[in-house]
């Protein structure tokens, strides 16, 4: 019994020690948020290659902490719902967004499966108009064996707060959410937002793989 407590009782101090070592990310700016968050991600990427090539799954947590943080997935969710929005219950929203959540992270993954340890190059800042709330950041992955790899983040600034957050995510000129309220719309209309939360799952809980293990 003592063991276990204090198992748990490192186990609480690690994560304090965690949080207050996690460097303070200015969300005012896009481009100076996306920089942070993007050389955070991507430095750990590639500290922990050799653990994510014996376990790509990790990849899932790497996403979970170092990238949703910044991530409106909620509102991301309501893009895709789009008029079938008004049809649901609140039960209803709140399991297609927790589905949507899951969704992304796997799909965020998958898409830095491509990432080993090469340079990364985030668009310069430019200065953001005051009634602007919509911008995209492009992060460009470089590789010297292959062309480089272009992702655009849609970012959307909150009017409350003024903080941005990240909503959308465009690999190589095609946009995730654009793609997805376009292939799920049928379903939504003829089946509902039941049926497509239960394929969301389904997709979500899809193993994360390198191309080299396909």
């Amino acid at each position: 019994m003592i063991r276990s407590f204090m198992i748990s009782v490192l186990g609480v101090v690690l994560t304090l020690t965690s949080a207050i070592a996690a460097p303070v990310v200015d969300k005012t700016d896009p481009y100076t948020m996306m920089a942070a968050v993007s050389t955070t991600m991507f430095d750990r990427l590639k500290a922990e290659q050799s653990t994510i090539a014996q376990n790509p799954e990790h990849l899932r947590v790497v996403v979970q902490q170092e990238l949703l943080p910044y991530v409106n997935s909620r509102y991301a969710a309501y893009k895709v719902l789009g008029p079938q929005l008004k049809k649901t219950t609140k039960e209803q929203r709140n399991a297609f967004v927790d589905a949507f959540t899951d969704y992304l992270v796997a799909s965020y993954a998958q898409v830095l499966t491509q990432y080993s340890d090469q340079n990364i190059q985030i668009e310069p800042a430019k200065a953001v108009p005051a009634d602007r709330s919509i911008v995209s950041v492009r992060v460009d992955i470089i590789d010297k064996q292959r062309p480089p790899i272009r992702l655009d983040f849609k970012m959307r600034k909150n009017k409350k707060t003024n903080e941005w957050q990240g909503y959308d995510m465009v690999a190589e000129g095609v946009s995730m959410i654009s793609t997805k309220q376009s292939e799920w719309s049928g379903q939504l209309r003829t089946e509902g937002v039941d049926a497509v939360t239960n394929t969301l799952k389904t997709l979500a809980a899809k193993p994360i793989r390198r191309e080299t293990d396909k």
